[in-house]
């Protein structure tokens, strides 16, 4: 049991205002691991009121001391890799072999590169007669999901804190044992009073409390489209920046002349990546009706290497969801896709054998499905691919776009430049061309209802800064 009963405010570990506690449940075994403070209103205004006065000083400290923290917290997390991957694989139910390389490897990422970045910008230019200075944009206050809950964090605090922001954390309750691990590591750098804090709680009580404080100057906030909506509500009486990363229900176009079974396999496995709990993951791959039978059968094939199982176990490529709620959403949506027509290829919305206890869902591939359908159209969540058959190129280019959301996508085509040019059309924040792989160091975020602003690389810096002319 990892228990933690204090929020870390203004550098100190203190008691919370009230006396709630978070159960933290391990998705695999469905047991409780820990718990966490159930914060409150009070808690965030305290919290808050830390990173204002911790403001001034950490915007004035020099960029070179700024990112020289940021380089001590990547080592530490170094050091615990294994522990924190351990930590995440039991509270999100990604393989562990997975967990170091995607849950601790890009939060490390994030934190070394955030240094170098903020090293290497142009703070200050000369246009005509002003110059054109670039400042923090004030307190900023990081609400963060569950489904990569470390690399979410850091996405956000590292550029933040290299920007010269002070930072207020509202981890996911349902994942929020690795971010007192990170305030840990911030205490142990020494990391000045106040420039970090951490509050736990539930969204519609610390969530609403600093998307409406007057004293937060900005939200970044990634999670659902319906909670973007109310933070973006809450933020608007005070006109504060809102930075926001949403939903996705990312297309995978699948051109006549692309090499099938490395392009099917692929879009499989980039579906099912966490369970398929990942807001880009390419859930609907669109098939020419020419080839579509093929194309199950690769599916098909491709989804029974994804058997889930233990986490922990060598050779687990599917893990758990992260709690019943998530898996009996998702279980919900298959059952609504038999019932609206589409058929079932692979997988379905009962148990998988063996695994009665566990949140886990069968990978389940799904065709014939039309743009109407509901799997069509809503984020699943959950390890559910959609294949979807149209006849031209421009068809397929229409049916991709045809969203609310614009997250990211994939193309495959034989012919790279073909590629390259049905993706300019795709209206999203992210296409990748056969296959090409995640790159942290590019601006992520969607188009649409996906969300407004970018993560990562220099932009995600940019993200937390202000522009001021001073005319000469």
């Amino acid at each position: 049991m990892d228990v933690r009963d204090k929020l870390y405010i203004g550098g100190q570990w203190v008691a919370p205002a009230g006396t709630g506690t978070l159960e933290v449940i391990d998705s695999t075994s469905e047991e409780v691991i820990g718990s966490v403070p159930e914060g409150s209103a009070e808690d965030a205004d305290r919290a808050v009121r830390a990173a204002r006065a911790a403001f001034d000083s950490w915007a004035a400290t020099p960029v070179a001391e700024r990112t020289a923290y940021l380089t001590q917290v990547a080592a530490a997390l170094s050091a615990r890799m294994d522990d924190l991957a351990d930590l995440i694989t039991h509270e999100v139910g990604m393989p562990l072999t997975l967990s170091k390389l995607v849950q601790v490897g890009l939060p490390l990422a994030s934190f070394s590169s955030a240094a170098q970045i903020a090293a290497d910008f142009t703070w200050e230019q000369e246009v005509g007669n002003s110059l054109i200075v670039r400042e923090p944009v004030g307190v900023v206050a990081a609400i963060t999901p569950w489904n990569y809950p470390l690399h979410q964090i850091a996405a956000k605090v590292a550029p933040a804190l290299a920007a010269g922001c002070t930072v207020v954390l509202k981890p996911s309750e349902v994942a929020p044992l690795n971010a007192f691990v990170l305030a840990d590591i911030f205490a142990e750098v020494g990391l000045p009073d106040g420039v970090f804090n951490l509050v736990t709680g539930v969204g519609p009580v610390v969530g609403e409390a600093l998307a409406g404080h007057p004293e937060v100057d900005m939200i970044s906030f990634t999670g659902s489209t319906r909670a973007g909506r109310r933070v973006s509500e809450v933020a608007s009486a005070s006109v504060k920046r809102v930075a926001l990363e949403l939903g996705g229900k990312s297309a995978n176009i699948i051109l006549d002349d692309a090499d099938f079974p490395k392009a099917v396999a692929d879009g499989v496995g980039k579906c099912y990546l966490n369970s398929g709990q990942t807001c880009s993951a390419l859930t609907r791959m669109l098939v020419p009706r020419s080839r579509l039978a093929e194309a199950e059968e690769i599916a098909r094939a491709t989804a029974e290497v994804f058997q889930p199982g233990d986490p922990f176990a060598e050779g687990t490529f599917l893990g758990p969801l992260v709690s019943a709620m998530q898996r009996d959403r998702v279980r919900n949506y298959i059952e609504k896709g038999v019932g609206e027509g589409a058929r079932l290829v692979t997988g379905g919305a009962e148990a998988p054998e063996g695994l009665d206890r566990g949140y886990f869902v069968a990978p389940t591939v799904f065709s014939d499905v039309t743009p109407d359908m509901t799997i069509a159209r809503e984020e699943i969540f959950g390890p559910v691919l959609v294949m979807m058959p149209y006849d031209t190129e421009d068809e397929a280019v229409a049916i991709a776009n045809g969203t609310d959301y614009g997250l990211a996508g994939g193309v495959w085509s034989g012919d790279p430049a073909r590629a390259e040019r049905v993706a300019r059309r795709m209206r999203t924040g992210q296409v990748e061309v056969n296959g090409g792989a995640f790159n942290p160091m590019a601006p992520f975020g969607g188009y649409k209802q996906s969300g407004n602003g970018r993560e990562l690389g220099a932009f995600g810096l940019e993200e937390f800064l202000e522009v001021k002319a001073i005319q000469r």
